[in-house]
């Protein structure tokens, strides 16, 4: 499965619009990584536990999305747009995009 950012495929012929696909992820951080982040955040350094929970919340909502375009036939997901938020404590990513056929 193709999946890009860009509204086309250089080299590829777009031959159906199967229609908008979407995949949600909403991850709760423990709350010992969430002090250890604030005492990082204060002492200038990284948050790897942020770091690793915003990763895992990507890759899950990206999943969701190849596996609904998967459903519909797809053969790529274009115009991909990801979205991240807080919601009550809670990081939440959403991935969207057009499910296509290719020629």
């Amino acid at each position: 499965m193709i999946v890009t950012t860009t509204p086309s495929i250089e080299g590829r012929a777009i031959v159906g619009y199967l229609g908008i696909v979407t995949g949600e992820a909403i991850l709760g951080a423990n709350i010992f990584r969430d002090i250890f982040a604030g005492i990082r955040d204060i002492v200038g350094g990284r948050s790897a536990a942020y770091e690793e929970e915003l990763a895992k919340a990507r890759r899950t909502a990206l999943a969701e999305m190849e596996a609904e375009a998967t459903r519909l036939g797809a053969d790529a997901v274009v115009g991909v747009d990801l979205d991240y938020e807080v919601v009550n404590n809670m990081l939440m990513v959403t991935s969207s995009g057009t499910a296509v056929r290719l020629g």
